[in-house]
């Protein structure tokens, strides 16, 4: 059963963030890194935009080029087969490509209960290897600087970036840590027995595997190694994909991970319902899963989740403690950005 809602508040649409050009729309907010900064709940969101022009018979796909910015390529409708709201491929060739480019944005949300403001700083892409955008940023602290991984696409696949920042205002760029296709990337917030750890989730199309979760180590965040698996997902729920949400928070049970997954298409749909799930990883040894939740602690139920953009999605990047209380940060139908709370005794009182 999905656990109750201690409450649930909408806070950002696309109505509330001003495009990055004047030629493109806002479609979605969502998928948020959290931090505390001075006392302040501060987001980083993804914003996803897209063209404003319309013309008979073509598809816009955006993209970034150094020294023009976004460029719009135009593209024959009968040359593409539109597999889902995100993406479409080249009938061609088979190469995808997003229907939309997206960067990154600071907002401010005082208490973290409504915005304060939608700051003008943002992360743009800046490199071939962000072409078609930034996107799910996920936010540790680490060593007194801000940590955040996100994911830079382009056409050489789907990466995993680090930058840093200790004011949210000045951020510096790290490069990739992770080849394609790797997403859904989480630092711990301490090092174990000496080494950084990430939980990162490669992708293939080979058809070996089940989704899955693995982790890795590094000296100095940006060389990883000893990877091995986490967690592969075993029921119907978690059937498509298996990816963590926000970073993983210590209890004194062991690392607490609160993970996304989808489900299988069905006949007709072409995008799987998302939903969320939690693991207990060993304190020393997080490559060992001492529990899990055997079905979802949350599912699209809200408007904002079973509508939107892609319909049937709660997509958890961020999260805030409040003593007992866990303030989650969520993407809903990858168009908006809601604050979902549950009690962390709930979670833990789910797993077997």
């Amino acid at each position: 059963m999905p656990l109750a809602r201690t409450s649930e508040r909408l806070l950002l649409g696309p109505g509330d963030v001003t495009p990055s050009h004047d030629d493109l729309e806002v479609i979605g907010v969502f998928n948020p890194g959290a931090a505390i900064i001075a006392g302040e709940v501060v987001l980083l969101a993804r914003v996803a935009e897209r063209p404003r022009e319309r013309r008979p018979g073509f598809t816009p796909l955006p993209r970034w080029t150094a020294g023009e910015g976004i460029t719009i390529d135009w593209v024959a409708d009968e040359r593409l087969d539109k597999t889902d709201p995100r993406v479409v491929k080249r009938v061609s060739n088979g190469q995808t490509r997003l229907t939309f480019v997206s960067h990154l944005r600071v907002v401010r949300l005082g208490d973290g209960s409504a915005v304060r403001e939608v700051s003008s700083t943002r992360l743009d892409p800046e490199s071939d290897g962000e072409e078609y955008g930034l996107e799910d940023p996920r936010i540790t602290v680490l060593d007194g600087r801000y940590r955040i991984t996100y994911v830079a696409v382009s056409c050489h696949g789907v990466t995993t970036a680090l930058a840093s920042t200790g004011d949210f205002q000045r951020f510096e760029r790290h490069g990739v840590i992770l080849g394609p296709d790797n997403k859904d990337v989480v630092l711990f917030p301490e090092r174990i027995k000496g080494d950084y750890v990430v939980i990162h989730r490669p992708s293939s199309p080979a058809g070996f595997h089940r989704p899955e979760m693995w982790l890795a180590r590094s000296p100095d965040l940006i060389h990883w190694g000893r990877h091995e698996p986490l967690y592969g997902g075993q029921a119907d729920w978690e059937a498509d994909r298996v990816g963590a949400g926000p970073p993983p928070v210590r209890t004194p049970e062991g690392w607490l991970l609160i993970y996304h997954a989808s489900s299988r298409p069905k006949p007709g749909q072409r995008v799987g319902v998302y939903s969320v799930g939690a693991l207990l990883l060993d304190l020393e040894n997080p490559a060992h899963v001492l529990k899990r939740t055997v079905e979802p602690i949350l599912v699209p139920t809200s408007d904002h989740e079973t509508r939107g953009f892609v319909a049937g999605v709660v997509f958890p990047t961020g999260l805030i403690e409040r003593g007992p209380t866990i303030m989650l940060f969520s993407g809903a139908a990858d168009e908006r950005t809601t604050v979902l709370e549950l009690d962390r005794d709930d979670i833990l009182n789910a797993m077997s």
